[in-house]
């Protein structure tokens, strides 16, 4: 079990927090020489926090088995470089346990997925949090919050009876929303992370987030460290600069309702020659047109 503080835990969520993809071989299941490759490559370019089983690594296309490897294959390839949180979610008891392995294995945090239900009340949401979150005392815990209607004091509310939710990934695309929120919540009491990634980081910052989730670092880790650090140092401009440099890719993997966000990252990284473009349905690869769009884009990045 991991001994690290919520202190560093907090530390690690006001930063670029990867979402790596999970790479498939040709006969679909996991490829974990490419999986470690990829992994290495993000520490090794500079990246100390790690989200396994985020949406970018096709969370709800895995099965429970495949959670579980990809876990495993993070906390032994990161070791101590990193600091490792844990997607978990779908049912309580599922989502328990798969926070329960997180635990055994030596990850410090989980994050959890926005529950899966079409009738989702506001106190069913705390309920459901604070069943994870009671359930591993020891590990930080990220809330993923998508719904626009949850209210700040709900989040409050939870964080009053679980101590060790240390931190938000907050998804609504909406910034003055994200700001009021965060002030209704308590804005020091978190760690606000811009979940919707690069294009909203600046915005996010300027309302009080400290670190941004990214699926694009997998393709070029220095753009989104140099991102981080304009918006540390309150360089907007410069911010802004790196905005207008991936805006397009970020176009393409927000089209169509997201329908492409993994699969164009999955696309660039298969440009590289870093893994297979596969993607498990309800993905689909992209048409060639938008593949060489892609790979242009990826190769002009200082990777």
């Amino acid at each position: 079990m991991s001994s690290v503080t919520f202190e560093t835990q907090r530390a690690a969520l006001a930063d670029v927090v990867a979402i790596p993809v999970t790479p498939f071989a040709e006969d679909g299941t996991v490829d974990q020489g490419a999986h470690r490759a990829l992994l290495r490559r993000l520490l090794d370019g500079g990246i100390t926090t790690l989200t396994p089983n985020g949406n970018t690594g096709e969370f709800y296309a895995l099965t429970p088995e495949e959670r579980r490897l990809v876990n495993e294959l993070t906390m032994d390839e990161a070791g101590d470089r990193a600091v490792i949180l844990v997607g978990v979610g779908h049912d309580v008891p599922t989502a328990v346990a798969s926070a329960e392995h997180a635990r055994e294995i030596g990850a410090q945090m989980v994050m959890v997925h926005q529950p899966v239900h079409p009738y989702v009340s506001q106190d069913g949401w705390v309920d459901y949090h604070r069943a994870i979150a009671e359930a591993v005392p020891e590990l930080g815990v990220v809330p993923y919050i998508r719904n626009a209607q949850l209210t700040g004091e709900r989040l409050a509310r939870l964080a009053d009876t679980c101590p060790n939710v240390v931190g938000v990934k907050y998804a609504v695309p909406d910034a003055a929303r994200f700001a009021a929120f965060a002030r209704d919540a308590g804005l020091e009491r978190f760690v606000w992370v811009a979940g919707l990634a690069e294009p909203y980081a600046p915005s996010y910052f300027s309302a009080g987030a400290t670190g941004f989730t990214s699926g694009l670092v997998n393709v070029a880790p220095a753009v989104s460290l140099n991102m981080i650090e304009a918006l540390r140092s309150g360089d907007f401009p410069g911010a802004m600069k790196i905005w207008e440099q991936i805006r397009r890719f970020e176009e393409l993997r927000a089209a169509n309702g997201s329908a492409n966000n993994v699969t164009v990252v999955k696309e660039a990284l298969a440009s590289l020659g870093l893994c297979r473009r596969d993607v498990r349905a309800p993905s689909r690869h992209l048409p060639e047109d938008e593949r060489a769009e892609v790979a242009a884009i990826a190769a002009g990045w200082s990777i």
